[in-house]
């Protein structure tokens, strides 16, 4: 059972939103904003301070990333952004900010609890990161290292995902090292192996 959140949501459409207002309460959580505009998202999170972000991509005056990035800026808060598409491109760009988990609409109450969970704990994820340097653009980058190597970690080893990470928590403890440095290590180890395996006939 995930902890009761405060939520900020935004979207243009008015079904959406009446959607998040309804479903979210049902999950345990608290609609504390309902925002129809980026610029508006990131008003009201200034002034409430909500524990999680659920935004639209496509917005007027401001998109769903644009407002996520702004929102950090003043405070750290896990996003899941929404789509109408699953648009590559996009996705691309989510990555490079501070996006947590990614959602396509239609938004069945069977995907948004996961989401909800899995952005709360990639948040955690990214944070613990974060201390390790003091450039949030540094961090971004780690971020796309460790996530590459917790997905070795859980192949290989069959972890969930946050055993993974505790994993590398641990081993860069041990080694007097960020978990950048380790997930680097790796990811060479991996490569390694990968090309010296030998070809299925």
């Amino acid at each position: 059972m995930e902890p009761r959140l405060r939520i900020a949501v935004a979207d243009d459409e008015p079904d959406m939103r009446e959607y998040f207002e309804k479903i979210l309460p049902r999950l345990g959580h608290e609609v504390v904003s309902i925002a129809e505009t980026g610029r508006q998202l990131v008003e009201h999170c200034a002034a409430l301070n909500p524990d999680l972000v659920i935004t639209d991509i496509k917005m007027p005056d401001m998109d769903g990333i644009e407002a996520a990035t702004a929102i950090y800026q003043k405070q750290a808060v896990p996003v899941i952004l929404v789509s109408a598409f699953h648009n590559r491109e996009l996705i691309e760009r989510a990555e490079s900010n501070h996006i947590m988990a990614y959602l396509v609409k239609p938004i069945k109450q069977a995907d948004l609890e996961p989401a909800i969970g899995l952005a709360c704990k990639r948040f955690e994820q990214f944070e613990a990161l974060r201390r390790e340097t003091a450039d949030l653009r540094q961090a971004l980058e780690d971020r796309k290292i460790v996530e590459r190597a917790k997905g070795i970690l859980m192949q290989r080893t069959g972890l969930d995902e946050q055993s993974a990470f505790k994993r590398l928590q641990r081993l860069a403890s041990d080694k007097n090292l960020r978990m950048a440095e380790i997930s680097r290590t790796i990811l060479l180890a991996d490569e390694a192996f990968t090309r010296a395996a030998p070809k299925q006939p």
